[in-house]
């Protein structure tokens, strides 16, 4: 199995925090290809993806000054970063198994679970982009293969 390096991202104009976003997507992912069980993976998976989507929320929404309330990271993007509303309907739809899998029920296939992981992984390398920053793909084939 290839083992993956962690790549210090450069310096940007892109804000600390998305920059933290973003590497703790990619160490997400990572979990996700060493997790054995779907659940695991499936939760892995999609929490990678939800901190991608926070990295663009941290680049590109402005706190408006009032309190409101608490809203989910897939209502918010699609009205920060249009491109990414159907990206956002579709991991919005996987929340609540995501939720059953973190608590350990088993609510995933393989197949799934394998299938979240690449979405997620395409997902991130979208976010990557759009932010400016490089992406280096995961080796998903590889790994997904000796599972």
């Amino acid at each position: 199995m290839t083992v993956l390096m962690e790549h210090r991202l450069p310096n940007t104009s892109v804000p600390g925090a998305a920059l933290d976003l973003v590497m703790s997507a990619r160490r997400s992912l990572t979990e996700a290809m060493l997790a054995q069980a779907p659940s695991a993976r499936y939760a892995a998976a999609h929490l990678a993806a939800l901190r991608a989507a926070a990295a663009v929320l941290a680049t590109r929404s402005r706190p408006s000054g009032r309190r409101r309330q608490v809203r989910s990271v897939w209502v918010v993007l699609p009205e920060v970063a249009a491109e990414f509303t159907e990206w956002s309907m579709f991991f919005a739809a996987g929340a609540r198994k995501r939720a059953a899998a973190e608590a350990g029920i088993a609510c995933v296939s393989e197949r799934e679970a394998d299938d979240l992981l690449r979405d997620a992984d395409t997902f991130l390398a979208r976010i990557v982009g759009s932010l400016g920053l490089p992406h280096q793909p995961m080796l998903l084939a590889e790994i997904l293969s000796t599972n």
